[in-house]
């Protein structure tokens, strides 16, 4: 197999520093840049039969790209991270075309084929109080059942993500009125906490009886360590068999909930995304598809002339 040119082995590693230092990119995203690069890089290679330096790299054509992209797919790889791939060679050819002074803009308009959005899928307002209630009754050790629905009631009260839940500590405790998030890709938010997770975490934190200690888990597991995402997951999916609901009931459905019963409510989708950590608003919006969705739900059931 031909090997990728060390010059465009050595670009590659320079559009990622870019990355690294202009963008402020996390190390988790500079590693899937890397592959989806390496990867085109190594099917240009083979596709033309020699290594590609650099000048090669800027003749590339539509068919090209086209023929990656035909290839990729055909191994098994989805629409949304094809898209995804896309956007990481279009990056990195666009930032190695500027420094070369090349025009390569055909390339750049190349196009991911399309994919349908998977929308959130919230649990109605019913069916997350009873999940609250039906999660303590899963442990017969009470402090273990008072962590659950504190961990719960975060991901549904304030739409924490559950590793964010999870990586809280003990200076964190008692909560405050308003609690400071450090969220993906190191974006800070600031949460108002409810009383009712306050108290759900008070509860807890009274019948833990493991120490609560800065630096240390706030939420620990029966051995004292940090408590893991699947155990919640566990105790959830246990709930969710006794309550009937579907395996689209996860913890992360807590989160989903939390926003889409908010808007529901007449939230402001711009304070729905800063309490959520939304990079973007487009990632937000899927939440007025879900509300729009269930409006036509309810119409289609109640309105005398539907149907």
């Amino acid at each position: 197999m031909s090997l990728i040119s060390p010059a465009a082995r050595d670009a590659l590693e320079g559009w990622l520093e870019g990355q690294r230092a202009l963008r402020g990119a996390a190390e988790n995203t500079l590693d899937a840049y890397a592959r989806d690069v390496t990867g085109f890089l190594t099917f240009i290679t083979e596709h033309k039969g020699a290594s590609q330096g650099i000048k090669p790299l800027m003749r590339l054509s539509v068919s090209d790209m086209r023929s990656w992209m035909a290839f990729t797919r055909g191994q098994g790889v989805r629409p949304r991270s094809m898209s995804r791939k896309l956007s990481a060679v279009k990056s990195f050819l666009r930032w190695l075309s500027e420094r070369e002074g090349a025009e390569i803009s055909a390339v750049l308009a190349a196009r991911a084929p399309r994919f349908q959005n998977k929308l959130p899928r919230p649990l109605a307002e019913d069916a997350a109080r009873r999940m609250l209630d039906t999660i303590g009754l899963q442990s017969q050790e009470p402090w273990v059942a008072a962590r659950d629905v504190a961990v719960l009631t975060l991901l549904y009260g304030c739409g924490l993500r559950i590793s964010e839940a999870l990586g809280l500590d003990g200076q964190d405790a008692p909560l405050p009125e308003v609690l400071r998030i450090i969220g993906k890709g190191g974006k800070e938010r600031i949460i108002p906490v409810i009383p009712a997770a306050r108290d759900a975490v008070g509860r807890y934190l009274d019948l833990c009886p493991w120490s609560k200690e800065a630096g240390a888990p706030l939420f620990r597991g029966v051995r004292g360590g940090r408590l893991s995402p699947r155990s919640i997951q566990k105790t959830m999916a246990q709930a969710r068999m006794q309550l009937g609901l579907p395996a689209s009931a996860t913890p992360h459905a807590m989160r989903h909930s939390f926003a889409t019963h908010l808007l529901g409510a007449g939230g402001d989708l711009r304070a729905i995304q800063e309490l959520l950590g939304h990079a973007s608003l487009s990632t937000t919006q899927t939440y007025t598809s879900v509300d729009q969705a269930r409006l036509m739900e309810v119409y289609d059931k109640a309105h005398p002339k539907a149907g």
